[in-house]
């Protein structure tokens, strides 16, 4: 090969090189994933043509699987929920078993297994104060309350178990209590 024909291989290939553009690979597989389609939010539809972009639930209406709860948030719902509130569940070896998982989970932690307040972290002083059951006076609508908003240190567990869970903790919590009392 002579040296015209090197030098003519050698520009022709610095050529293409210098075409090629890393960030741009001559081949893409699936290219929607790298370059996206952008949509524009709401747009066209005549559901948004008052000029609003997001629209307010009807009033009245209940998000799907939300349960409303009577009780507000105060001295008083507790009260009144201590007072009338009452278990909607029977109390069977299936809700009583998943109670007791349940207060293994989210309760034991503070108020110990015996529900003596002697948790773990009670026990290590990282809270001090948690009471025992047998020091107060409650019912299953004020542990379902309790468990919904939360009271003084404790916080809500709404948001961990759902409505049918607070009552089955509720009910271990007062089978706790009547061991504690006797």
């Amino acid at each position: 090969m002579s040296y015209k024909s090197l030098l003519v291989c050698v520009i022709v290939a610095l050529g293409m090189q210098s075409c090629f553009d890393p960030s741009k690979p001559n081949y893409q597989y699936f290219p929607n994933m790298y370059e996206p389609v952008g949509y524009e939010t709401y747009a066209d539809t005549d559901a948004f043509a008052n000029g609003i972009e997001a629209q307010i639930p009807v009033e009245g209406s209940v998000a799907r699987g939300w349960e409303p709860y009577d009780y507000p948030d105060t001295n008083e719902g507790y009260e009144a929920a201590k007072a009338e509130l009452n278990s909607p569940l029977l109390a069977t070896e299936e809700n009583l078993a998943n109670g007791k998982e349940l207060y293994g989970i989210y309760c034991a932690v503070c108020h110990g297994n015996k529900g003596d307040g002697q948790g773990i972290l009670m026990t290590r002083e990282k809270f001090l104060g948690v009471p025992s059951y047998a020091d107060r006076e409650i019912t299953p609508g004020s542990i379902y309350h309790v468990l919904m908003y939360g009271k003084n240190a404790m916080g809500s567990h709404a948001g961990q178990v759902n409505a049918e869970e607070r009552w089955q903790i509720a009910q271990h919590v007062m089978e706790l209590r009547n061991k504690l009392v006797k």
